[in-house]
């Protein structure tokens, strides 16, 4: 018996996402926070963390993070879900809104996770190209919405690789042209200084998801759901009942007790972009484009794979994102600390004088 024949159609057909397992000194294509957490810091969280009793279940669905971070949202604590980390909100919006004959709709190129869960999840995924400066085509995508009455739309603000905040006004357009539920991704929102969360007193249809991963807990897998309270009450039906562990909740509420810090970080990211995106435009044939996230988008006039395959001999990862189309010679680097961006800058440049 050949058990892959068990396997649902949707699920053989895909790759699947895989994160590159291999050596490394260097670590700049995965988004996460260069920076560790003071040592003294580091040991208040690790002495909270020692009080959690392991032998007992955490609370299900961490009701006092949840009421912590609504507030900290400025929203109310029944229109907000955690969840581990940001994938398993997307899992339970498509396990809860999606059938066999619906649609999700997603611009592309943007955050592979999308595709991926939704077909996992056995449905189809209608994906309609940026525009030319990466920005939504409107009416590409209120064309696709009136054909086919997406159940989910799911945008990536700031936009995953391409690292631009999409129009607020398309992204509206969007939201009043829907019928079903639009989600706004706002995994990179920290470095963006900008939110939609203001919309959701105008819209029922609109989700913010926010996370902690890219702010530098990304161990600890902590993502939000924010949404009107009638869909949060429903999804939260489809959550497991302990998805959340209690080191992780230790770990939420000591974010809010020390965002003094995690904020500092996050400042020293934004300059780090600045300088690292000024000193990317002095290289010939590189070509970065305006971020709004803690990495920059760039393009080659040159053979991507070979720059990320000598970059990788040297200890250095980043993103290559080479591939037919719009994606052609490009190439995606997170921003690290000030040492790991410059080692980065000398490297690549000593590639290219080859």
């Amino acid at each position: 018996m050949d058990v892959r024949t068990l396997i649902k159609k949707e699920v053989r057909e895909q790759e699947g996402y895989r994160a590159d397992i291999m050596p490394y000194r260097i670590r700049m294509d995965a988004n996460e926070s260069p920076f560790s957490l003071p040592p003294l810091i580091k040991r208040k969280l690790f002495k909270e963390m020692k009080n959690v009793f392991l032998n007992r279940y955490p609370e299900p669905g961490a009701p006092l993070i949840r009421k912590r971070f609504a507030e900290h949202y400025g929203v109310a604590d029944n229109m907000i879900m955690i969840g581990n980390g940001s994938d398993e909100l997307i899992q339970i919006l498509c396990a809860a809104l999606v059938n066999s004959s619906s649609v999700v709709l997603v611009p592309v190129p943007t955050f592979v996770m999308y595709r991926i869960i939704a077909s996992n999840s056995g449905h189809r995924v209608a994906a309609v190209p940026l525009n030319a400066s990466f920005d939504l085509d409107l009416d590409a995508m209120l064309n696709r919405i009136a054909k086919d009455a997406p159940v989910l739309t799911f945008l990536s603000y700031p936009n995953s690789p391409t690292s631009n905040c999409f129009s607020e006004k398309s992204v509206a357009a969007i939201v009043e042209a829907s019928t079903g539920i639009v989600v706004v991704d706002e995994a990179y929102g920290s470095f963006a200084g900008k939110t939609l969360l203001p919309l959701l007193t105008k819209y029922d249809n609109l989700v913010i998801l926010k996370t902690l991963s890219k702010v530098g807990l990304a161990a600890m897998r902590i993502g939000f759901l924010i949404g009107a309270p009638p869909l949060v009450h429903e999804l939260d039906k489809v959550r497991l009942p302990y998805n959340i562990n209690a080191l992780s909740q230790v770990a939420a509420g000591f974010y809010l007790d020390h965002i003094d810090i995690f904020s500092g970080q996050t400042r020293d990211i934004i300059e780090g972009r600045e300088k690292l995106l000024f000193a990317l435009g002095k290289i010939a044939g590189v070509h970065p484009y305006p971020t709004d996230a803690n990495f920059i988008f760039f393009s080659c006039d040159f053979d991507t794979d070979n720059i990320y395959s000598v970059l990788a001999q040297e200890g250095i990862l980043i993103k290559n994102l080479n591939s037919p189309g719009v994606l052609k010679n490009c190439m995606r680097v997170t921003v690290g600390n000030r040492e790991e961006n410059q080692e980065f800058l000398k490297v690549l440049k000593k590639i290219l004088l080859k």
